[in-house]
């Protein structure tokens, strides 16, 4: 199979779909690989490294598009992208696509076997593609709503573990999944004085376990949910529902009544955001406010640390490119059922049923498309 991986971009977006040793793994199986030129350059590899791997390096996107089979990407295509997208193309990345209904209808226009890296599934219910990108994010959220605590750049000014005799921020951290746990670990380790939200017992169980006394574990009831993070002085939106919609935890009026110089970190926006004041930013323009509270809500947050994000995506992803190349998309689907659940949308069709759901769209189950 040719698989192709053009460069990103996404404004700030310095990861790249596949590392240099990927690329060697996938040409020792037998497969073309073409690079767009630069595609690496936010890792630091070369279009050198990329062919000493064995790829072929061509010179722009529109040459790795009509070259390619299988296009392998970090982000969702932009839609400039979307326009080269042909029928007879697998596209896998990250896509996000119920809150975004303008990418929706134009994969669906072009024809194009789109796979999404954020809901394939494994064998204890987790999302092997998406957890990564979540370590990542988790950690990050952290740093980033630190910085954004700094007075210079609107929040309250307060030191995230405060110094002795002043006391530490406070923190409330909602979902207790991958982000949030990885949230609570970078702030616990800063000093701060945290509290995670869940409605699932379990995840909570887990978490006091793992984290001891340290960390306040609160059942997130709608009035525990409101008094926790109006108190707080940095919140993070950690939640998640595979495929589908942030739901909106956190209103207006709940904004309203923080704090002027709170932070909101909305790790959620990819999927439309779980804060009713979010809207996605940039790494350029990364903050906004809002009723005098602070929102930081970067689409692509992991695009930040390339080097790390890229290579802990390209371990997870590989496995998947490398099944999906040997078998084709429909003997690999056919064969996988997590990775099936990965299937998004195809031959025009919706094939993500939380997707369709979120945008009111007819929706195809992916089994009755594996045998055409």
């Amino acid at each position: 199979m040719r698989i192709g991986v053009p460069r990103e971009i996404k404004p700030q977006e310095f990861r790249v779909g596949l590392m240099p040793d990927g690329v060697r793994d996938l040409v020792a199986h037998g497969h073309h690989v073409v690079v767009e030129a630069g595609a690496g350059i936010g890792i630091d590899a070369t279009d050198e490294d990329y062919r000493g791997a064995g790829a072929v390096v061509l010179g722009d996107a529109d040459a790795v598009f009509d070259q390619a089979d299988m296009i392998v990407k970090v982000k969702e295509p932009q839609a400039v992208e979307r326009a080269r997208l042909r029928p007879d193309q697998i596209l896998f990345t990250y896509l996000h696509l119920a809150p975004d209904e303008p990418q929706t209808s134009e994969l669906i226009a072009s024809g194009t076997t789109c796979i999404a890296y954020e809901t394939i599934t494994d064998a204890h219910g987790g999302l092997p593609l998406l957890k990564p990108m979540s370590q990542v994010a988790g950690r990050l959220s952290v740093q980033a709503g630190a910085r954004a605590l700094e007075r210079a750049q609107g929040g309250r000014g307060l030191l995230l573990g405060g110094v002795p005799g002043v006391g530490p921020a406070r923190v409330a951290v909602i979902g207790g999944g991958v982000v949030g746990e990885n949230a609570v670990e970078m702030a616990l380790g800063l000093g701060a004085d945290v509290t995670v939200l869940d409605r699932n017992p379990a995840a909570l169980e887990r978490l006091a376990h793992r984290f001891g006394a340290a960390l306040t574990t609160l059942y997130a009831s709608r009035a525990t949910l409101e008094r926790t993070v109006i108190d707080a002085d940095m919140v993070i939106g950690a939640v998640l529902v595979a495929g589908a919609g942030a739901p909106k935890l956190v209103s207006r009026d709940m904004v309203a009544r923080m704090r002027k110089g709170t932070v909101l970190v909305d790790v959620a926006i990819d999927q439309g955001g779980c804060f009713d004041t979010s809207r996605a930013t940039t790494h350029d323009e990364p903050t906004f406010i809002v009723e005098d509270v602070v929102h930081y809500c970067v689409a692509n947050m992991p695009g930040a640390v390339p080097l790390t994000s890229t290579q802990a995506l390209t371990n997870a992803t590989l496995p998947f490119v490398l099944r999906l190349a040997d078998q084709g998309w429909r003997a690999a689907l056919k064969a996988d059922p997590h990775l099936r659940r990965g299937l998004n949308v195809a031959g025009g069709q919706v094939t993500c049923q939380p997707v369709a759901e979120a945008q009111g769209l007819p929706f195809t189950a992916p089994e009755t498309l594996l045998d055409g």
